[in-house]
């Protein structure tokens, strides 16, 4: 397949990159300056450009571009480059494959799960309605941000993912070494469920989507969602060292902001139902699987 990638110097950007390089895809990087290297193309989300002849003939297209969410405070400009990277970037690509004369037939697009907000102890799937707060309103704005490419005929699927695991980068190169010295910590009360999913899985999912006629929004979460409390013993189990700590909720909030009630403390027991029901098998079925593969290898 001839595949374009928006995102793809980030954790999972990467990542794929080089799963689908390695499988015999020929894949085209969107890069926000002058391309320099074959398979480049250029675009400005900021200003909404990008040539459409650049996506002529593609098979497919795998938006994963956006600002970090939880690396830095909240501050208003840092909520304005979240949500504008994420709009910009979408609306840009889509409204690029409905001007198109020979449009990519699928676009995967990035989401989160924070478009459920807080769900408590319920489990929702992707037939839950959107929930309150910044991240909720962020996810359906840019969800609703493909609709140039769907109605164009392009099949949609917005990837809502959860808390990625994975051995370099990403949450777990900030827990490891708090765990590794003993200092790992339940956070808040512990009872908030984190729908957590292997890097390995988020690739494999991707992959899937690709070859199979599965649209609109599709979770990619594992298959057992946990509580923080249940995540903490097992990382520390798994690593062998305590986790008696805890850090209340009052001090997350004062180093992280608002951060810590939408990132951080927000329960969300989310189900993959439609990867499942299309029949696609997780690899790290269990947060202990998951867990092992990305700090023990």
């Amino acid at each position: 397949m001839r595949i374009a990638v928006t995102g793809s110097s980030g954790l999972i950007g990467t990542a794929l990159r080089l799963r689908l390089s390695a499988d015999g895809h020929q894949l085209f990087r969107l890069v926000r300056r002058p391309p320099v290297e074959s398979g480049e193309i250029g675009w400005d989300p900021v200003r909404g450009e990008i040539d459409p002849g650049a996506l002529d003939g593609l098979d497919a297209v795998i938006n994963l571009a956006g600002a970090g969410i939880g690396d830095r405070r909240w501050t208003r400009r840092r909520r304005a480059l979240i949500r504008d990277s994420r709009l910009q970037g979408t609306a840009t690509i889509s409204r690029a494959i409905a001007a198109t004369a020979s449009p990519p037939p699928v676009l995967l697009s990035a989401s989160a799960v924070g478009y459920y907000g807080d769900t408590g102890a319920t489990q929702v799937d992707e037939s839950g309605p959107c929930g309150d707060g910044f991240l909720a309103q962020l996810c359906a704005d840019w969800e609703a941000a493909t609709e140039p490419a769907r109605a164009a005929g392009a099949r949609v699927a917005t990837l809502r993912t959860g808390l990625v695991l994975a051995p370099n980068g990403g949450m777990m190169s900030r827990l490891r070494p708090l765990f590794a010295i003993g200092a790992g910590s339940r956070l808040g009360s512990g009872r908030q469920y984190w729908p957590w999913i292997s890097l390995l899985d988020e690739l494999e999912a991707i992959r899937f989507l690709l070859e199979h006629d599965v649209a609109g929004p599709v979770n990619l979460t594992g298959p057992v969602p946990v509580t923080n409390a249940e995540f903490t013993r097992m990382l520390g189990a798994i690593l062998r060292r305590p986790t008696l700590l805890a850090v209340p909720a009052f001090v997350l909030r004062a180093v992280l902001g608002e951060f810590a009630d939408e990132g951080v403390l927000i329960s969300q027991r989310v189900l993959p139902t439609a990867l499942r029901d299309a029949g696609f098998a997780h690899t790290h079925a269990t947060l202990a699987d998951a867990l092992r593969w990305a700090t023990l290898g």
